[in-house]
């Protein structure tokens, strides 16, 4: 479905069942879980193995994920990690879908967008507003001012953290340890 877009990348089909794949144990919930849901509006419900062959009607969802992070030594770790994680993000938000059937089923166009506001302005209320935080840019660096083999991935050389790293200036930072630390003398 994504030839256009990705036909120059290397892939890996990923099939997500929600009825029978492993989320976190912390999400769990067994109000959310499709084995034991069913639905009161639409008599949809307690997948069992091998739902996909006898339930109608089937919905696909196609996403595309791309994950680069250039950096040596880190790269495949990273990105297989952010692969997983959004593989568990969109397992959950669907399984979520699905057990959530009844509260959205009959709504309206209309009424779905303004759900939407709604829970962006609760969210908003909540963390506060953040504009983008992070900008993508290709800058190609004179190979004088590279440190590392021409075959590495060029990161520009600069003491200052770049501006996505900052804490938000109207945001209270959490603190997780003591503003100063005293050791004992270990002369005494």
């Amino acid at each position: 479905i994504f030839d256009k877009e990705a036909k120059d990348l290397e892939r890996e089909v990923c099939f997500i069942d929600i009825a029978s794949d492993e989320i976190p144990e912390r999400y769990y919930k067994e109000s959310e879980d499709p084995k034991y849901f069913k639905s009161l509006k639409t008599g949809r419900g307690q997948l069992k193995e091998g739902w996909r062959e006898t339930h109608q009607p089937i919905m696909c969802s196609y996403k595309l994920v791309t994950v680069k992070f250039e950096v040596w030594g880190l790269q495949t770790r990273v990105e297989q990690f952010v692969h997983k994680v959004v593989r568990d993000i969109l397992l959950i938000g669907h399984r979520q879908a699905f057990a959530w059937v009844d509260e959205w089923y009959d709504m309206t166009m209309d009424e779905v967008r303004e759900f939407e506001r709604a829970t962006q302005e609760a969210t908003n209320k909540k963390i506060g507003i953040f504009p983008p935080a992070i900008s993508i840019s290709n800058i190609s660096m004179p190979s004088s001012t590279r440190s590392a083999p021409s075959s590495a991935p060029s990161t520009p050389l600069s003491t200052d953290a770049p501006e996505f790293l900052t804490v938000p200036k109207d945001r209270p930072r959490k603190k997780s340890a003591p503003e100063t630390l005293t050791l004992p003398d270990p002369a005494k």
